[in-house]
């Protein structure tokens, strides 16, 4: 709304210069862009984002399955104190020592973290792929669907940025060319400017 209003106050104006005009239309032209051209480039980022994140929650959840596991012992270099626990020593208490099958029916023995807390001889589920190797759990929808918002925010947020950065950066350029010509403008004038007898 301010864009508009500068353009119909400068369209008449007898100091109106040609960079204000120009500086209106780009003001406008960037609010048009800003509110139709971010949504639309967040909405494709989003679909784009959604379908390969739902291929890929299909893809791990075909490749890995869970079994039950059996803890073993404490990982080597889990904390013994459990007193004074930072964030990371709270997750080496969940590095356990493990026991699995696999696959093939053949046993699996590794360093895997467990989903909570457990004490040697505990069962708890533990998720792997097709040769046995204990992985990740593997992606869920929910968190597909935050990530494809995420994506989705994330590219309009920077194709708003984007458009606001080329509009400064032309009335930056816009300024440095109405300073020249003032520049120019005091050149003509010359050094006698204002004197009483230099007829001005």
């Amino acid at each position: 709304m301010r864009a508009i209003r500068g353009i119909r106050r400068w369209r008449h104006h007898p100091l109106r210069r040609r960079t204000d005009q120009v500086e209106a239309w780009l003001a406008l032209a960037a609010a048009l862009l800003i509110a139709v051209g971010a949504p639309c480039a967040g909405w494709f980022a989003g679909r784009a984002a959604h379908d390969a994140l739902l291929e890929a929650v299909r893809l791990e959840h075909r490749q890995r399955r869970p079994v039950w596991a059996v803890a073993d012992r404490p990982a080597p270099g889990t904390p013994v104190d459990p007193a004074a626990e930072t964030v990371p020593q709270r997750a080496a208490h969940l590095r356990v020592v493990a026991r699995w099958t696999g696959p093939d029916g053949g046993p699996r023995t590794g360093e895997v973290a467990a989903p909570r807390p457990v004490e040697p001889g505990d069962r708890f589920r533990l998720w792997t792929d097709d040769r046995g190797r204990a992985v990740p759990r593997p992606l869920d929808e929910g968190t597909a669907q935050t990530h494809t918002a995420l994506a989705a925010l994330g590219a309009a947020a920077a194709a708003g940025g984007l458009v606001e950065g080329g509009r400064r950066l032309a009335v930056r350029q816009l300024m440095a060319r109405r300073f020249r010509c003032w520049e120019a403008a005091w050149s003509r004038a010359g050094q006698d400017w204002g004197r009483a007898d230099a007829g001005s």
